[in-house]
């Protein structure tokens, strides 16, 4: 059953939660509204066309995910982040990509959605109310699991939709639906895309990779040596930065292509490498896979049949040994046995849900040991392809374009559709810009592409 701003009134318990139901009820933030294409005009770059349309993403601004996926910083470790995955008094159970392996993954919120879900249901009792904060895919995953557990499960959701940073785009005159949230994993995530495979969601592996820069054609920016950086300072004494690990191991960070190479790494995690643990680095990828078709119904499906509200953000959560009380943006509360709160990590750290008590500080420190990255996506539509360029993952090796890393989705699908992915503090200036600023950064970008040869080494 789905519920929208409507009231979810419920008596409160003694103790700490009746004290939350007493406390005033700021404005919550906004829940993002339905899209639409903005209307853009951006001018011809060189030899590259205006696009037909227009898509990004904007997870950087939105006050419901402050950013777009997790990280572990340079200096954090396992211990920090592992006290956030103890139940709180065995009635606040945290779960999402923060938690999960490998960090801010898909793959990772999924499973720990479903391990954070165990906890609850070791310790409920049979039809113990709980409410999953989170219409992701780790509180989608819970919700599915606590349900089939027997317990009355309540999902609150602060946007006008399911899915969280899970989000495909239906839009007219877009042959393939948009993917503005996560919609790439590595090809090791056997276990998700078979999941996936169950609601017809398409994987594709991407084939073939060309770099330009300023003189045209050159090499495909080098990983091995952040590899090999990585397994070297995995036998160091202490935990450093991925860029001083690079220094360290001898690389010049300063080159061009190896600079192209962090370039790809921050588009991917949204995080710069002087901000990257290099014990506890990103994934990787040997063989990024893109997923392609309505991914939302991941979290749909999961969720189909459970009282779930919409457009209610939770501001507070009161919590003792009697149970939980959850303050809404509505001017409502809700209480409840057992909470699992799949807030994402930007969330948390920003302060945006009040914790009565206040959280131990154990609990405060896994909070700041983990961090939030910021990754953007734009989508461009062209009429037809001004390109020749048959490899379907781009880079720009050093000259200058706001986007640097860019997927052609051609080969694939058989549309004149480019991806561009924008990471770390390039992706928050992004996020800045008015739509128009942002196509014009994004065609501008594509010049290096412009009437590329077809066949290269």
């Amino acid at each position: 059953m789905r519920i929208t701003r409507r009231s979810l009134l419920v008596g409160a318990g003694s103790g700490a939660v009746a004290m939350l139901l007493a406390s005033c009820v700021p404005e919550g933030p906004d829940p993002d509204p339905t899209p639409t294409e903005p209307d853009v005009t951006p001018t011809p770059s060189q030899d590259v066309p205006a696009p037909a349309g227009f898509v990004r993403s904007e997870w950087s601004t939105d006050p419901l995910s402050r950013g777009a996926r997790a990280f572990v910083p340079a200096g954090s470790g396992e211990a920090d982040r592992s006290v956030l995955a103890e139940p709180l008094q065995n009635r606040v159970f945290f779960a999402g990509d923060a938690l999960g392996r490998p960090i801010g993954t898909m793959q990772g919120a999924s499973s720990d959605g479903l391990r954070a879900a165990a906890l609850v249901a070791e310790t409920a009792s049979p039809g113990e109310r709980v409410m999953v904060v989170g219409a992701g895919i780790a509180g989608a995953r819970a919700a599915r699991f606590l349900a089939d557990a027997g317990l009355d499960v309540t999902v609150i959701e602060g946007r006008d939709r399911t899915g969280g940073r899970i989000r495909t785009v239906e839009l007219d005159d877009w042959p393939v639906s948009p993917q503005l949230g996560t919609w790439l994993t590595d090809s090791d995530a056997e276990a998700l895309h078979q999941s996936l495979a169950d609601e017809d969601i398409v994987t594709q592996e991407f084939e073939g990779e060309t770099a330009r820069g300023p003189d045209g054609a050159t090499d495909v920016p080098p990983l091995g040596p952040v590899r090999d950086a990585i397994d070297r300072a995995a036998e160091q004494s202490a935990d450093s930065a991925l860029s001083e690990a690079l220094a360290e191991a001898g690389a010049d960070a300063e080159s061009p292509e190896l600079a192209a190479a962090l370039t790809y790494i921050t588009d991917l995690s949204g995080a710069e490498a002087s901000e990257l643990s290099a014990w506890y680095p990103p994934p990787i990828p040997d063989e990024t896979v893109a997923l392609s078709g309505d991914l939302g119904a991941l979290v749909d499906d999961a969720i189909d049949g459970l009282t779930t509200s919409l457009q209610t953000t939770v501001l507070g959560v009161a919590y003792d040994r009697d149970g939980v009380s959850l303050r809404l943006s509505t001017g409502e509360a809700l209480s409840a046995d057992r909470v699992v709160l799949t807030a994402p990590i930007g969330v948390l750290r920003h302060g945006s849900i009040e914790f009565e008590p206040a959280l131990p500080i154990p609990y405060r420190t896994a909070i700041d040991s983990v961090a939030s990255g910021a990754v953007e996506t734009v989508w461009l539509r062209f009429d037809e392809p001004f390109w020749q360029a048959s490899e379907a993952l781009w880079h720009v090796v050093d000259g200058d374009a706001a986007v640097r890393t860019w997927i052609n989705l051609q080969p694939s699908t058989g549309e004149a559709i480019l991806v561009g992915l924008i990471g770390g503090d390039a992706a928050r200036a992004f996020a800045e810009m008015s739509d128009d600023e942002a196509a014009q950064a994004a065609v501008d970008s594509l010049a290096f592409f412009a009437e590329a040869p077809a066949d290269e080494s």
